[in-house]
């Protein structure tokens, strides 16, 4: 089992980069092979809007979102990890999803199956945001979703905390990185 890890954190050992990796840690302790993508290490241009990708399912920008599509279709489990920015995903990431436009458009213009098979992927999404509102991460839950819709990936659940912001703090909330590791695990054996 081949599980990715996508790192969309711009602040690099801050607390979503924490609880990535503990999670990951789980992940290796089934035994499963793990790659993890720091995309603020990336190149990778916006999504033109062009619709050339509606002709073959293959964006025509030729930059590091090449590699991500090669991981994306090899990995059983994908882990989203991004704090929140304005209650949203943060830039690095949006980009990533929004260049998966390719992808979509296998899967709605082309029929196509949007990763190249047909297996059966899950997906958690784990995210930190600075304050404590209610539905803090209603927006980007929501982002996350459409995106493994459009993927066929299966929305496996979520690790939120609310509250951390600076960085490192996460490593003072109880249990949270328990609760990484463990997520981790349910995410390979369930």
């Amino acid at each position: 089992m081949r599980i990715l890890g996508i790192a969309g954190s711009p602040r690099c050992g801050g607390n979503t980069d924490i609880l990535l990796t503990e999670v990951m840690r789980g992940v290796a302790g089934c035994g499963a092979e793990i790659n993890t993508i720091f995309l603020r290490e990336l190149d990778v241009a916006p999504c033109q809007n062009c619709n050339a990708c509606f002709e073959a399912g293959i964006c025509k920008i030729n930059d590091d979102m090449q590699g991500v599509y090669k991981e994306l279709a090899s990995a059983d489990r994908i882990v989203l990890a991004s704090p929140l920015h304005f209650m949203g995903l943060t830039s690095q990431t949006k980009v990533m999803i929004d260049r998966c436009q390719s992808l979509w458009a296998k899967k709605y213009k082309l029929h196509l199956p949007p990763l190249g098979d047909n297996r059966t992927r899950k997906g958690l999404f784990v995210s930190v945001g600075g304050q404590k509102l209610p539905n803090l991460f209603n927006p980007a839950i929501a982002t996350v979703k459409a995106l493994f819709i459009s993927l066929d990936i299966h929305y496996a659940g979520e690790l939120l905390f609310s509250g951390i912001d600076r960085a490192g703090d996460i490593r003072n909330e109880p249990g949270a990185l328990e609760k990484a590791f463990m997520a981790g695990r349910k995410l390979v054996e369930g």
